[in-house]
This record gives C-alpha cells, structure tokens and sequence, in this order.
C-alpha cells in the first residue's frame, strides 16, 4: 500500500465537487486528493510549496559543494604574505 503523506485526504470525487472547499477546509495543510484511494496528488498552498523548491534547492546546492570538496583535483592553495 502507497503511503499518505499528509494528514487530511480527500477523494478526487469530492475534490472537483468544490476545490475552494477543500482548500478552505485545509487550514494551510497539505491535502492528499486520492484517486480509487490512492494519492493522485498533493494540494499545498504558495508558501509551502516555495518553501520545498527552496529546501530542495539547498540540498542541490550542499550536494554540489560536498563534491567538489572531495574533488582533490579542484584544490586551491591559498598563501597568506606576510605583513
């Protein structure tokens, strides 16, 4: 069985019933529609969803460095002159 990842669900019936009320109904909670009762999708609001892309962006982002810290072919030396 497919996991649910959200606390409220809905059908997709009830869904394209009345969409606004769904959405009223969340209280800015994510809402899994389901679709022969698996999740078909996942409705969240704009802040949430900016806020994933951001997540999601951060960890491309620390992926990235962490090889090219283990990339020793990408070392640089750094000198200090002195005073």
């Amino acid at each position: 069985m497919e996991s649910v990842h959200a606390s409220l669900s809905v059908s997709m019936s009830e869904f394209k019933k009345n969409p606004a009320a769904v959405l009223r109904a969340s209280h800015n909670r994510p809402v899994a529609v389901l679709n022969h009762n698996r999740p078909a999708f996942y409705m969240v609001e704009p802040p949430l969803f900016e806020a994933m892309m951001e997540a999601l962006a951060d960890n491309d982002r620390y992926r990235q460095a962490a090889a090219r810290l283990a990339d020793p072919s990408r070392a640089v030396e750094v000198r200090l002159d002195p005073l």
